[in-house]
Order: C-alpha cells, then sequence, then structure tokens
C-alpha cells in the first residue's frame, strides 16, 4: 500500500472514506534513527512493512479505534499521555474511562475486540504535556496536551516540517465528543483556543477531513467545530423553555445522536455530556436546578 500524502519525513495513509469511523488515518513519521506512528487505525492492517517495521507507537488518545493495529506491533514501545495510560493498559482501566454499565460494556468489549482487534499493552510508557521524541537526523516529534475528548488527549507536532495531528479534534460534522466518563468540557474549550494557537504548515486530523494546508481554511472550520458546542447548549436551552425537566428526561431527547441512530451507549454519553453543560448554564446564569432533580430556566 503507498501513502497517499508525504510531507518530507511524514507519510499520511487515508483509512477508508477519508478515516470516517471506525477507520482512521494513519500517520507514520521517519528519523535516520527510529520510526514512529501514531495510533493504529484499521488501515494500518493494510499497510504492510512501513507500518509493521515500526520502532514506537504514540498515541494520541485511548478509544477503540485507536488501537486496531497494535497486535501487529508486539515488540514496539508504545506510548500515551499518563491521563490515559489506565485505559491503555488494562481493560478495566479502559471500562472506568468509558464509564458505561457492565452488560453495556461488556458487549462493547466484544465488538472492539472482533472489530479492532483490541488487546491491553499493560507495558504502555506514560508520557506528560511537552515531551518530545527525537527519531534521529533531526526530526522530532512532540506531544501536546488537549484533554476534553479524553482526559490524555493530545495533539502531535512533527518539526522541522510542521505537520500538526490533530487527533480527536477532528472537525467533523458531528462536532466535539466529550461524552465519556473521564471527558471534560471545559477542557475541551480551553483545548480548541490552544489548538488555533499553535503554529504549523500542515493539519492532519484522524477522521473524516484528512489534510489541511490553508491555514484560513483549517481555522475556518476549526471554529465550525467549535460552534456545535454552543448548539448543543442552545438546543438544551430550548428544550428547557418547554419546562424544568430531569437529566434524565433530556437525555432521551437527544443532544448527542438522533434517538433513532443511537448506538448503545448512547445513554451514557447523553447523560454525561448533557450534565456538563447544565452546570457551565447554570455558571452562566442561565438555568437553575429546583427540588427532585428538576432544571429550568433562571
Amino acid at each position: 500500500m503507498l501513502a497517499d500524502r508525504e510531507f518530507g519525513p511524514v507519510r499520511i495513509y487515508a483509512g477508508e472514506k477519508n478515516g470516517k469511523y471506525p477507520d482512521g488515518n494513519q500517520v507514520i513519521v521517519q528519523g535516520s534513527d527510529s520510526r514512529a506512528v501514531f495510533d493504529s487505525p484499521l488501515v494500518s492492517n493494510l499497510i504492510g512493512r512501513d507500518f509493521d517495521d515500526a520502532d514506537l507507537v504514540i498515541q494520541g488518545h485511548m478509544h477503540e479505534d485507536h488501537v486496531a493495529g497494535l497486535h501487529r506491533l508486539p515488540r514496539a514501545d508504545v506510548y500515551i499521555h499518563e491521563g490515559d495510560l489506565p485505559a491503555l493498559r488494562s481493560w478495566e482501566g479502559l471500562k472506568q474511562a468509558y464509564g458505561y454499565s457492565d452488560p453495556v460494556s461488556e458487549t462493547l468489549r466484544e465488538t472492539i475486540e472482533s472489530t479492532f482487534n483490541y488487546l491491553p499493552r499493560p507495558d504502555a510508557i506514560g508520557f506528560s504535556d511537552g515531551h518530545d521524541w527525537d527519531l534521529g537526523g533531526g526530526v522530532t516529534v512532540r506531544a501536546l496536551h488537549t484533554p476534553g475528548h479524553t482526559a490524555g488527549h493530545c495533539v502531535l507536532l512533527v518539526e522541522p516540517v510542521g505537520v500538526l495531528c490533530t487527533g480527536d479534534i477532528d472537525l467533523s460534522g458531528f462536532g466535539p465528543y466529550y461524552g465519556d466518563r473521564t471527558s471534560s468540557l471545559a477542557d475541551f474549550r480551553r483545548s480548541l483556543e490552544k489548538l488555533a494557537q499553535i503554529p504549523a504548515t500542515a493539519w492532519v486530523t484522524f477522521h473524516h477531513r484528512g489534510v489541511y494546508t490553508d491555514r484560513k481554511l483549517f481555522l475556518a472550520d476549526l471554529q465550525a467545530f467549535a460552534d456545535k458546542i454552543d448548539a448543543r447548549s442552545e438546543r438544551l436551552v430550548a428544550l428547557l423553555a418547554q419546562g424544568p425537566q430531569t437529566l434524565e428526561a433530556l437525555a432521551v431527547q437527544g443532544v448527542l445522536y438522533e434517538p433513532a441512530k443511537a448506538p448503545p451507549w448512547a445513554p451514557y454519553a447523553e447523560r454525561y455530556t448533557i450534565a456538563q453543560h447544565l452546570e457551565e448554564l447554570i455558571e452562566q446564569g442561565l438555568v437553575e436546578q429546583g427540588d427532585e432533580n428538576l432544571y429550568g430556566l433562571a
């Protein structure tokens, strides 16, 4: 399989439908001393030796669709931000990060084992914000912590070419996802602001959009992506304008997903997401919590 795009030491293999979930876009970085791969989407299983001969894996974060090729790299060093380290090291850690009930978690485990070749990596190595890898020949990778999607989500900057891999800040039409137990709406807002300030010459999303080389276009799509957060708050305000409601009642009306198309974990993701929006709206003085766990407009 041949790379779809190259930027000096960076090779990009596009997943199916430009990396649309369940696939993703594979980035491989070659230095004079070592080769690094960023995550491992489904497409990594089709690449061959360019992927299979990697010396190290740098995980931007831990979700099932980002480890579909790790089974091919049993001897490679695997790195992930310390905030997501437990989720990569064991199934129990990943289950705790998702925050789903046992029946849903076990169904999900069966799915990710069959679809994504899921295997825990108890040997995974943690790193912190700003960690650098020197791949040799002047090629370096720096991890910049951008939490929100997960506690340990990072974007990865390759120098000297200035290629920034944005992970699941993917600029999709769905918008930011912060529906796990360890996700954070407040952190996601700060991470979006941080991402806009990082100097780069090209940007690669893990899903959907793929490669940007026009900074103005990238920033416009980043703003549209961020605007989805406020659109969800506006939907909640519109729902509460009909009268006070509980968190559970709001969750079944679908702020993230259309109820008819919702995945099995949607009830949890909706509750985690809506609870964070309600907290933010209360702080803004737009919503108040009354008796019997009812939320209403202030």
